[in-house]
Formats: C-alpha cells, sequence, structure tokens
C-alpha cells in the first residue's frame, strides 16, 4: 500500500476529526483543488483530471464531469471576482468542443479510455456545461456545440423516453433511470433556445423514469453496477433530474415524485450526517462506507426541496450531510489531497477506492454555496439561485 494510501486510512478509522472548518472554507479549497486538477491533469489539455489517487497520482481528464464542473466555476467567478476562474472555464469549454463527435456526442470515460464511442449520459453532462457557457460567453462555438450535443441527445432517444442506444462500456449494462440526470442537460439547453424540442425530449425521459419508481421513492433501474442497492450518487442523479424537470414545467408530480424520494431518504440520514454509500429498496444501508458524493449530491436535493417546499426537514438534513462531509476536508498539506473529496469514508470504501474525485468536489461547493444563500435569505424562497440550479 502506498504511504499517503495507509496514512489516509489510518486517519479515516480513527474517525472524524471533532472541528467542521466551515462553509467558506470548504468552499474555497475545493475550488482551489479543482484549479489544481485542471493544472495537474496528466493528459495537460485543458480538462479537469478525473481524479488523485493515493496510488497512481494525478489522472488524465474527464470529459462528462469536467462539462459539469464548468457552470460551477463560471458560478465562483462570480461569486468571488476571480476573473482567472472564467479563464479556467473557457480553457475547458474549449477543450470540450475540441472533443466532440461530428455527430453531437461525447465520449465515455477519461480521454485516453477506449473504446472512443459516444456516450449519452457523457453528452448529457457536458451539455450541460454547454449550456453555461454559451450563457455566459455568448460565443459561437459553445453555442454550436450545445446545439449539436442537444440535438443528438434528442434523436437518439427512443419512442418511449428511454435512451438504449448508445450507453456507456464502462458500466453494466441496461437501462438507466438516472439518466434524468441527462434530461436537465436538455433542460438548460431549452432554457437557452427554446422551441427545439429539448425540454420535451427530457420531460420524456423524465415520465420513463417514473415508471421505475416505487411507491416508497425508490428507484429501480438506477445504478452504475448495482441496481438492487444503488449508490447514494446515482439516487442524487435521478433525484436532481426530477426536480430539475419540476423547475423547467411546474408539473406538480415531478415534484410529488421528487418528495417521495426525499422522504424515504430522510430515514437513511444517521444523527452524525453519515449515510451508507448504497441502499436497498427500503432505502436501508447496503454498505460499510459513505458515499461522499452522493451525500453532497443528496444534500444540494434537499436544499432545493426546501427552497421549493419550505418543509424545514429537507433543510435539517441537507445540513446533516454537509457537515458530515467538510469534516472529511484536509485544509492543510502540499499534496492532491488538500481541499480535496474523497469517494468513500473511509478512503477504502468501494466508489471511488484511494481517490479524491472532481466530480466530489464540484458537488460539494455546489451544496454549500446553496446552504450559505439559504442561510442569508433567513428562509427558503421560491426563485431559483445560479448554483443552486445551473451547478
Amino acid at each position: 500500500m502506498a504511504k499517503l494510501a495507509k496514512s489516509e486510512l489510518e486517519a479515516d478509522m480513527a474517525g472524524l476529526p471533532r472541528h467542521d472548518p466551515g462553509h467558506e472554507a470548504v468552499i474555497a479549497s475545493c475550488t482551489a483543488w479543482l484549479c489544481m486538477a485542471q493544472d495537474k491533469s496528466a493528459s495537460n489539455d485543458g480538462g479537469v483530471a478525473r481524479d488523485f489517487s493515493l496510488q497512481k497520482g494525478w489522472a488524465t481528464s474527464y470529459p462528462e464531469t469536467t462539462g459539469y464542473i464548468i457552470p460551477t466555476m463560471i458560478a465562483m467567478a462570480h461569486r468571488t471576482g476571480d476573473a482567472s476562474l472564467h479563464e479556467r472555464a473557457r480553457r475547458m469549454l474549449d477543450w470540450c468542443v475540441a472533443i466532440q463527435f461530428a455527430e453531437g456526442g461525447f465520449q465515455g470515460g477519461k480521454i485516453d479510455a477506449t473504446p472512443r464511442v459516444p456516450v449519452t449520459f457523457n453528452t448529457g453532462q457536458i451539455l450541460i456545461g454547454l449550456a453555461a457557457g454559451a450563457a455566459e460567453y455568448g460565443n459561437a462555438r459553445y453555442v454550436d456545440a450545445m446545439h449539436r450535443a442537444a440535438a443528438w441527445l434528442r434523436d437518439t432517444q427512443d419512442a418511449d423516453g428511454c435512451w438504449r442506444k448508445y450507453s456507456t462500456p464502462f458500466a453494466k449494462q441496461g437501462e438507466k433511470a438516472y439518466e434524468t440526470h441527462v434530461s436537465w442537460g436538455l433542460f438548460e439547453a431549452e432554457r437557452l433556445a427554446p422551441g427545439h424540442g429539448y425540454g420535451a425530449a427530457g420531460l420524456r425521459q423524465v415520465e420513463w423514469a417514473l415508471s421505475k419508481q416505487q411507491a416508497n421513492g425508490w428507484f429501480a433501474s438506477n445504478c452504475l453496477n448495482a441496481p438492487e442497492n444503488p449508490l447514494t450518487h446515482t439516487i442524487g442523479y435521478v433525484l436532481r433530474g426530477l426536480l430539475e424537470g419540476h423547475l423547467l414545467s411546474g408539473r406538480a408530480d415531478l415534484l410529488q415524485a421528487a418528495v417521495r424520494t426525499a422522504n424515504g431518504l430522510l430515514g437513511a440520514i444517521g444523527a452524525g450526517g453519515y449515510m451508507a454509500g448504497r441502499l436497498n429498496s427500503n432505502f436501508g444501508p447496503a454498505a460499510t462506507y459513505a458515499c461522499l458524493t452522493g451525500s453532497v449530491q443528496i444534500a444540494h436535493c434537499f436544499f432545493l426541496l426546501y427552497r421549493i417546499t419550505g418543509d424545514a426537514r429537507y433543510l435539517g438534513a441537507g445540513q446533516k450531510l454537509t457537515a458530515f462531509v467538510r469534516r472529511t476536508v484536509r485544509l492543510d498539506g502540499d499534496d492532491g489531497r488538500t481541499g480535496g473529496i474523497k469517494g468513500s469514508y473511509p478512503v477504502n470504501g468501494q466508489y471511488g477506492r484511494w481517490e479524491y474525485l472532481n466530480w466530489a468536489a464540484k458537488f460539494c461547493i455546489d451544496a454549500n454555496v446553496l446552504e450559505v444563500e439559504l442561510a442569508s435569505a433567513g428562509s427558503g424562497s421560491h426563485t431559483r439561485s445560479d448554483v443552486g440550479v445551473h451547478a
């Protein structure tokens, strides 16, 4: 075992630090970590390294998550006034445009992964970033790339709303309810460029996904590799897509479906904010580690629900989850652990084992920023948040 991996595991097994470093410190440190991940990417191409491995070091760039890191970087540029973050977002956008397939799709896996084929899910995540870049910078290349990605997703969708033709070769095959997070990309394109059927296509998939929802809010066909015990990461994906569908359409049934899932998740959170990284069909624990990505994704969804409904249960649940994750963050040091978010806690858990993941840092920023905004507002409101929705 590498020295860093051994020391990190020993620290995790000793238990979480009592001290919560606080929202602003973690937002700043995670932002700095993402900047470092862009600079340290082994492919040195403007994208963001998929991860920092305690055993292997920095990975090559990951198109999928670089895509949805873009709006977070733009939001942080506005929040901090740091123009260099805009420059970083533009580098990410330019790289995404450069690697887009002619038909509009994007590859799965890291940039050097094979086979290099277009994948529905990855295209949807990059579309979120292209729409944010087109809206922020008005660059014709970003607008064109957004339209080509959105049109490819619209035109490759099956009649019932599911995407089956271009699944990733890097996960278990089969239908995926969590591709509501692909629909979110289409919703962002619809907001920017209505009239092309992008939103309607996204809503068709959300409607299909609802056929997989059980009465208690749990979703079947909703995991990368173990749908009977889905990761909180993919539960967070499907829940966010439902909420974004509601925010686009105003449809009460989509909000009600999101509430069913959220209410099931409430009972899965321990007093200290720990939530098992996999959950069974009764929302009971199905893993002995926390998936930190899923924890902050779900926290963010809780904060959105609080803002929409005013139900304080969601605010309290989200606060527990983010506080737990903040306590896992190292603020001091000079290696790839500093400011990053591990895949699992403890670090040898089966999700992102021994790795600090770029999307974990992204979702941690988003959730904490929205939590701060809600606290500043003093109560839930029914308006959109730039980071809450576009990051």
